[in-house]
């Protein structure tokens, strides 16, 4: 439920999401309806998941290109689904030099929600986003 009370006073009201990653498993994003009790349209602001470029395992594991991958899928399934859903922007183009991500072997000082990691490699969720632009669902 998005229900802030600053959002009578805005034209468009703008939010973040990471089911799959800081809350619950991907598929927690099947099962999750926003409902808005503004009646104003909504800018999904941040998305995503992490994962190193090259990291690779199962869709279950985490810190795997195809756990981000993964989680992409589900939650863009879920941002399908929401009729009042106006922009979305994913969290975030490429890897970043962040001193607060300091998980060693995996973060090592880098924010790794990029869809190109910091040489521009592209992971598996930078297709998965490419293949939902490309598609009709993407323009409704």
């Amino acid at each position: 439920m998005l229900d802030d009370p600053l959002a009578k006073f805005l034209d468009v009201m703008g939010c973040n999401e990471y089911i799959g990653w800081y809350d619950g498993a991907p598929d927690k994003a099947d099962r999750t309806s926003v409902q808005n009790t503004f009646d104003k349209p909504l800018v999904m602001s941040e998305f995503g998941a992490e994962a190193p470029a090259g990291s690779h395992g199962d869709e279950d594991t985490a810190w795997t290109e195809e756990y981000q991958a993964n989680v992409y899928r589900h939650q863009l399934g879920m941002l399908q689904r929401i009729p009042f859903l106006q922009g979305m922007a994913a969290w975030i183009l490429m890897d970043f030099r962040c001193p607060r991500r300091f998980l060693s072997g995996v973060q090592d000082y880098y924010n790794r929600k990029g869809l190109l990691s910091d040489r521009g490699e592209k992971k598996q969720a930078y297709y998965v986003l490419r293949d939902f632009y490309r598609s009709p669902a993407a323009a409704k």
